[in-house]
């Protein structure tokens, strides 16, 4: 089974780019890493209890407020949602507070997504699938991408278009508020420059600057190539042979390995010229 990692940053088109590659004629399995973000911070879980115990103490807002609809212990007892703006301007912002509040959150948050990642893989794998798009945000800083066959990054290459776009669609948020949202994530023409370090078959960055339309052929055709590359023909000798997907799987993970070792050196070397 082909893993396509799918990444971007925020309001660069991800989402739209994954209802294309779930929809027909495409129809692919989407895991969806922000839906599993949300359901493991639902008021009962573990992540909840831990996101209220570090930042309740110094976030009056953290919950949302009681209301005629909302009780103080939340509809079913187990206690009221995740205020998420609030909690966003804890974290979301360049200053070390907020990198440091960022990477406590991350802390409790990734290591469970990432526990219902692997069993929705498994899942697919049973099915038959014959490629499974991984859906996720933080795909290179969480390390997914040394799992992936094919790694696609939606990306804009001027920084308004992505500013007015997550302003459109959050209206609630200050120009400083969605800046620092902006910032807070890796740049995504940097996320751009790496995927395509991945080298040709392997990395395949899809600009959204202009129209729906341009998006959806510009899927169309870069799913054409991933066909090509790797035929759902070749998957279910994968799923038949399981010594034969484990070799190949490892290649794979071998090669990104190599991929990130390279792309680690190129870093260093840019920095060694400033």
């Amino acid at each position: 089974m082909l893993f396509i990692g799918l990444t971007g940053s925020i309001a660069t088109g991800k989402s739209t780019v994954s209802s294309i590659l779930a929809s027909p004629p495409h129809s692919l399995p989407i895991i969806d890493a922000d839906i599993f973000a949300r359901k493991v911070v639902e008021p009962g879980t573990s992540g909840y209890n831990a996101i209220v115990k570090y930042f309740g103490p110094t976030t009056p807002d953290l919950l949302v407020p009681v209301s005629d609809s909302m009780p103080v212990d939340g509809v079913d007892g187990k206690g009221r949602p995740l205020n998420r703006p609030a909690l966003g301007r804890r974290v979301f912002g360049s200053s070390e507070e907020r990198k440091k509040d960022r990477n406590v959150l991350n802390g409790i948050v990734h290591p469970a997504v990432r526990k219902e990642v692997y069993k929705a893989i498994l899942r697919n794998y049973l099915s038959g699938a014959w490629a499974v798009v991984l859906d996720v945000p933080l795909l290179f800083e969480s390390g997914w991408d040394r799992l992936s066959g094919v790694v696609m990054v939606v990306a804009v290459k001027d920084p308004e278009v992505q500013m007015q776009r997550l302003m459109a669609r959050d209206p609630h948020l200050t120009r400083e508020d969605a800046q620092n949202r902006v910032l807070s994530q890796t740049d995504v023409r940097l996320k751009a420059k790496r995927c395509e370090a991945r080298g040709k078959g392997r990395g395949v960055v899809i600009w959204n600057d202009g129209s729906k339309e341009e998006l959806r052929a510009n899927v169309d055709a870069a799913l054409a190539d991933i066909r090509r590359s790797s035929p759902p023909w070749w998957n279910w000798m994968c799923l038949l042979c399981p010594p034969l997907g484990v070799a190949a799987g490892a290649w794979v993970y071998w090669q990104n390995i190599r991929t990130n070792k390279r792309w680690r050196e190129m870093e260093l070397e840019e920095k060694a010229k400033l």
